[in-house]
């Protein structure tokens, strides 16, 4: 009887970390997908999210809602993602408005799945406010979330005043962190990465990203700074020099004219050009020792899907 009962906490079976994936690949090609709006017909991202493997996306990950947006369903989705679609999931977790007690029982949510690979975040402020204000006793910064998920990766757990347990399952997650190659402030950008990995991170992903040039400064500075740690470049299928220079004052990434002047004043009709662009910036990454490529994928599914398809054509070629 005790075997059987045992035999249900394995009904959720681990999910294969990513920091395993990235050892056994020389170049990764995955996808990160947003959850609909509260409301709205769950068929839609499972569509998406068919799409996307079909299309070759190794690992997927699924955001948070940002900006204090209506979207919940960030879990389900990374289990269903594990689950029917078999592939690696990276399920974001911010930390903003939690305090430290709701943080380990959410994350146990997570570890009673199987969801193994975790991106820590602080999280944004709400739409409308440019400074961020922690709600009483949360986080102010997302490496005292990843320091909180190491310790759990030890056996250390909080404590309830009153109640003493002797031993604790250690959780096994992968941790991952956010990096910004374009930050405003230069000194920021390696000094908060080297936070997030002292404090545990074993993989990063970058924000929107479209500068070569940038990442690699980004990997050197790392490098000199005794970081070994291997993180993705993430960008986005850009489809006009308009959307582009729209999207680069909104989120303050770097944008170069080489860039912007691959792309369409008009996206009708130039998909294949729109392609030719993404790819070129995979080239490029790739020259600087990138070990994948992390595609966000807003309302360009079909572009992405093709993008996708295309490089694994490429990647299948002697």
């Amino acid at each position: 009887m005790q075997t059987n009962l045992e035999s249900m906490l394995t009904a959720f079976e681990p999910d294969k970390k990513i920091t395993e994936i990235l050892k056994i690949n020389d170049f990764t090609v995955s996808a990160e997908v947003i959850p609909p709006r509260n409301g709205s017909n769950p068929i839609e991202i499972i569509k998406q999210i068919n799409k996307l493997t079909e299309s070759g996306a190794q690992f997927l990950a699924v955001t948070k809602g940002a900006g204090g947006s209506l979207r919940g369903g960030s879990l389900p989705i990374a289990q269903i993602i594990k689950e029917k679609f078999n592939r690696p999931c990276i399920a974001h977790f911010t930390c903003r408005d939690l305090t430290p007690e709701e943080v380990e029982n959410q994350l146990m949510d997570h570890h009673y799945l199987g969801i193994r690979n975790i991106l820590g975040l602080r999280g944004d402020p709400p739409m409308g406010e440019t400074e961020f204000t922690p709600r009483p006793g949360s986080y102010p910064h997302a490496y005292q979330l990843i320091e909180q998920m190491a310790r759990l990766n030890q056996g250390e757990y909080l404590e309830r005043t009153g109640y003493k347990v002797e031993k604790r399952e250690a959780t096994d997650f992968c941790i991952g962190a956010a990096v910004y190659p374009d930050a405003p402030d230069r000194s920021e950008r390696i000094e908060f990465f080297k936070q997030k990995v002292f404090a545990g991170a074993e993989f990063a992903i970058t924000q929107m990203l479209f500068d070569a040039d940038s990442y690699s400064e980004f990997l050197d500075r790392s490098a000199r700074a005794g970081l070994d740690t291997p993180v993705l470049p993430g960008a986005r299928i850009l489809s006009s020099k308009t959307q582009a220079q729209k999207m680069a004052q909104r989120f303050g990434f770097s944008l170069p004219k080489k860039v912007l002047n691959a792309l369409p004043d008009n996206p009708a009709g130039a998909e294949q050009q729109i392609i030719d662009c993404f790819l070129q910036l995979i080239t490029d990454l790739k020259k600087t020792g990138a070990p994948g490529i992390h595609l966000f994928v807003l309302s360009d599914l079909e572009l992405s899907c093709l993008a996708l398809k295309q490089l694994a054509t490429d990647a299948s070629k002697p």
